[in-house]
């Protein structure tokens, strides 16, 4: 009989215990999802807003991220050793183990953005730069949402669309830091509070990156096919140095 009512099973299993096992997995992925979309959302809320006790929030909630990465980790194993499953469904549970490494990983992430307010809450920090803060942090947001949303539909299209996207959020990195060695080339009074942003906005595109991780994992889950290894990027960090004193 086939299940209507989730993408996720393709047919149910003449053993029903084994559906709720795969199932268990879809929804401790989906909980793990929402746990690190909210974690981004305030560790970057309480870096705009200098606001320690929300990023001792965002701290205290990666610990929810590792049991569940452990949690999935543990029934995955203990469904692959039960049920010795084939095809899609061997899929499915590889794909779970991916998948909540990655997010596990943006938990990180998002704590050590909050980690950094606790640092700079009693300094000065240039206002545009906090914006292009914000907006990189909208993109990466965007991209987890919609892979989380990938996930839940099994949508191959919608995976690849959002490793396409990828570039964007590299591009806009790489602006932001141009922008920040400026800043601290100019001041050196701002070295300390550019630094800790620089910091925190690398953790933002690699929120992305991650992101692009998790595409690629749906992707193969749902076709059982991996994309190109050649992923979209545009981030040239690596090759820019400081410009000159006094340069235009």
């Amino acid at each position: 009989m086939s299940d209507q009512k989730n993408p996720t099973v393709s047919a149910a299993h003449t053993v029903s215990s084994y559906d709720d096992e795969l199932q268990f997995l879809v929804r401790r992925i989906s909980e793990m999802g929402g746990i690190a979309e909210r974690m981004v959302e305030e560790s970057v809320a309480a870096l705009v807003n200098s606001d320690a006790a929300l990023s001792q929030k965002v701290i205290s909630d990666d610990l929810l991220l590792d049991a569940g990465e452990r949690e999935i980790y543990d029934k995955a194993v203990l469904v692959i050793a039960k049920r010795q499953p084939m095809a899609s469904d061997l899929r499915e549970i590889i794909g779970s183990i991916r998948i909540a490494s990655d997010l596990e990983r943006v938990g990180d992430l998002g704590k050590n953005i909050a980690k950094r307010v606790i640092a700079v809450h009693t300094m000065a920090q240039p206002r545009k730069l906090v914006r292009g803060l914000e907006h990189l942090a909208e993109l990466a947001l965007t991209q987890l949402k919609e892979v989380l949303d990938a996930f839940a539909t099994r949508s191959p299209h919608l995976a690849n669309s959002i490793r396409e996207r990828d570039e964007e959020i590299d591009a806009i990195y790489t602006s932001l830091f141009r922008e920040l060695l400026t800043y601290m080339m100019e001041d050196p009074r701002n070295i300390t509070a550019c630094t800790h942003l620089l910091f925190c906005a690398k953790n933002i595109e690699r929120i992305g990156d991650h992101a692009t991780n998790i595409a690629e994992t749906v992707y193969y889950v749902a076709t059982g096919e991996q994309l190109s290894a050649d992923r979209p990027k545009d981030d040239d960090t690596a090759s820019m140095v400081a410009p000159e004193p006094g340069a235009d």
